[in-house]
């Protein structure tokens, strides 16, 4: 049986060893690509800012008003207008009022983002004492229009909420062991994805999406896949969504923002009123949502707040763990950025990198891939390596579970992975999980001999760790 386990290995290593003295090349037959010398860091590194010094921007709060919110966006050739209608907020609980009167209130606020005006006002906090005047016994309207999926997150801070984030979200080329995910953008939006994350490489001159190099996979130019988000954000006026830019070429930021601005995305980033934002200077999504500002945009590296104040940078506002981990236990604590201090560990936003990996030799080429034979166990609710089971680790070392839950694959579980968030949000997951599939079989974007030693290493990986 073990001679039978490591026949896929010797037959590798023979044809390894038969093209070891070919050099490092790239080149291309009937449109697919052929690699050979690439190389992905274990850990991406860059220059880190400070979080000693805090500078605030503004000192205003969110307007709430009862006014009609129009929003008007103007991108590429068209011009879109979105209107939310008359808001208000009212608190949650009971209150009865009999002409004037003086009320009192400890139950938490919701926002009522539809409905008509109403006269009575209470105390926006929830928790001091507000008084005010009826003049009608109608019960207080609440609010039936959701936030990110549900009505509950409405008045829920930004920092308060973990969602589902997919890791490498552009990378869903069908049947390559180098992509990430299944699903178009789209679908991964209308599935409840709220963090969308991809690496950033130059194919010449302009920015693609691209897995360590376009030469293994290149998901085309990133004004395409923002396009498409753009356009879901735009059609779903009451949905807050965060977008991570891996800068993979360490470039300055203002060398990608003329071509973000292509797509109009940046009418609807966020700009935060702090710089660095603690957990607990994010804003409601409900005054996210009724500002207009609720696409929230960071980068990883090299970000410039002073001259492009809506692209955020990550490192000063949220940590990350361990990245693209290869270790079942999915330990929980800062790796990036490094040496970040326990008070600060537990005043910022944190993402858990929960998508298992191995690493592929060959060639000169080493891939971080995702562990796909294990996936149905990695995105579960419970048992050992399970999402579940690290989000439970991480609130116990933090005392909060991490914003967002970086995942390959989410699909993969029929929901789990947003059954795990929706448990952490004390919320109940009830929506049909997921989008349809495209097929193809396994392989990575290479030729001939090469095609043959990407194939008989999977099998060889694979079958070892049956």
């Amino acid at each position: 049986m073990l001679f039978s386990r490591l026949l896929p290995v010797g037959i590798l290593a023979a044809v390894v060893h038969a093209q070891a003295d070919s050099s490092s090349t790239t080149s291309s037959q009937s449109g697919v690509t052929v690699i050979t010398g690439a190389s992905e860091a274990s850990v991406p590194t860059g220059s880190y800012l400070s979080l000693s010094t805090t500078i605030t921007v503004s000192t205003s709060s969110s307007a709430v008003s009862t006014e009609a919110v129009v929003s008007t966006i103007t991108s590429r050739s068209s011009t879109r207008t979105t209107t939310l209608g008359s808001t208000t907020i009212f608190a949650i609980g009971t209150l009865t009022l009999t002409g004037n009167a003086t009320s009192s209130t400890s139950t938490a606020t919701q926002i009522v983002l539809t409905g008509a005006g109403h006269t009575t006002t209470t105390a926006l906090n929830g928790t001091s004492n507000s008084t005010a005047t009826s003049t009608s016994s109608s019960v207080q309207p609440t609010n039936t229009t959701p936030c990110n999926n549900y009505v509950e997150f409405c008045d829920r801070s930004y920092g308060n909420i973990t969602e589902v984030a997919a890791h490498n979200s552009p990378f869903i080329r069908a049947g390559s062991v180098a992509a990430n995910q299944a699903l178009s953008v789209t679908t991964q939006l209308n599935d409840g994805i709220r963090l969308l994350q991809g690496q950033i490489q130059w194919n010449g001159s302009v920015p693609h999406f691209c897995h360590t190099s376009c030469d293994v996979l290149d998901a085309g130019p990133i004004t395409d896949w923002l396009s498409e988000v753009y356009d879901w954000v735009v059609d779903h006026p009451f949905d807050v969504v965060t977008i991570l830019l891996g800068n993979g070429n360490y470039s300055n930021v203002d060398k990608y923002v003329p071509f973000i601005e292509q797509t109009g995305i940046q009418n609807y980033a966020f700009e935060p009123p702090k710089i660095p934002m603690a957990l607990q200077d994010w804003p409601t999504l409900a005054s996210m949502i009724l500002s207009g500002k609720r696409v929230v945009i960071f980068m990883d590296y090299q970000a410039n707040q002073t001259a492009y104040p809506w692209i955020i940078d990550e490192f000063t506002n949220m940590w990350e763990t361990p990245f693209d981990p290869t270790n079942r236990s999915f330990p929980c604590f800062p790796e990036r950025p490094p040496n970040l201090d326990d008070a600060n560990s537990r005043t910022h936003l944190y993402m858990a990198n929960h998508n298992l990996n191995y690493d592929i030799t060959l060639l000169g080429n080493s891939l971080l891939v995702p562990y796909t034979p294990l996936l149905n166990v990695t995105n579960n609710v419970t048992g050992y390596g399970s999402l579940g089971l690290t989000v439970e680790n991480c609130a116990a070392n933090w005392g909060f579970p991490p914003k967002f839950l970086n995942v390959d694959f989410y699909n993969v579980g029929n929901g789990s992975v947003f059954e795990v968030a929706a448990k952490w949000n004390n919320v109940t997951y009830t929506r049909e999980c997921c989008g349809l599939v495209e097929s193809g079989a396994t392989r990575l974007d290479m030729v001939g001999r090469s095609a043959v030693v990407v194939a008989m290493g999977v099998i060889g990986v694979v079958w070892l760790l049956m």
